[in-house]
């Protein structure tokens, strides 16, 4: 983030200077507020004052400065990409927890909100007949009775829910 040249100050903005010693010891002076600073040659005046009121910034706490490598700032960058990839993982499986936590119906499937639900989908969702299918044999492979977590009651409903959503 870079500082923005606060510029010359203001025609009226001036500071009372008590004179310490010459002849005229005592007077006071109003001038325009200054820093003085020898340096060498070439530096420019815009990019000091930009320094001095960043400094200035970082004295009142309203704003830090922090050293950053090359190495730091492509680590922070793979993290990022790393907490991406993860936070699709994690959608991915409580989709997945979603469509196998399904609890059978009790009365079977009466309504095409009832057969959406039992495939996963939300009651008003309108799947096309690939989604309900890709959806239908993923599930059978899970409740299928030859699975090890195989469930007749359950893959009874997910028949019944094909026959429904497959016939609207």
């Amino acid at each position: 983030m870079s500082t923005e040249d606060p510029g010359e100050p203001a025609p009226d903005d001036r500071e009372v200077v008590k004179l310490q010693s010459g002849p005229s010891k005592g007077r006071t002076l109003r001038r325009k507020p200054r820093l003085q600073l020898r340096l060498p040659i070439g530096y420019d005046i815009a990019r000091l004052r930009r320094a001095l009121a960043l400094s200035l910034k970082m004295a009142e706490g309203e704003r830090q400065l922090a050293v950053e490598s090359t190495e730091d700032r492509q680590r922070r960058q793979n993290d990022g990409a790393t907490r991406a990839r993860l936070e699709e993982d994690i959608e991915q499986l409580q989709r997945i927890i979603g469509d196998l936590a399904f609890e059978p119906l009790r009365n079977g499937i009466t309504s095409r909100s009832e057969a959406l639900h039992v495939m996963g989908f939300a009651p008003t969702a309108v799947p096309d007949q690939k989604a309900i299918r890709g959806r239908y044999r993923r599930l059978a492979l899970v409740f299928h009775p030859d699975s090890p977590f195989g469930d007749h009651q359950r893959m009874s409903q997910l028949n019944e829910a094909l026959e429904k959503l497959t016939r609207a």
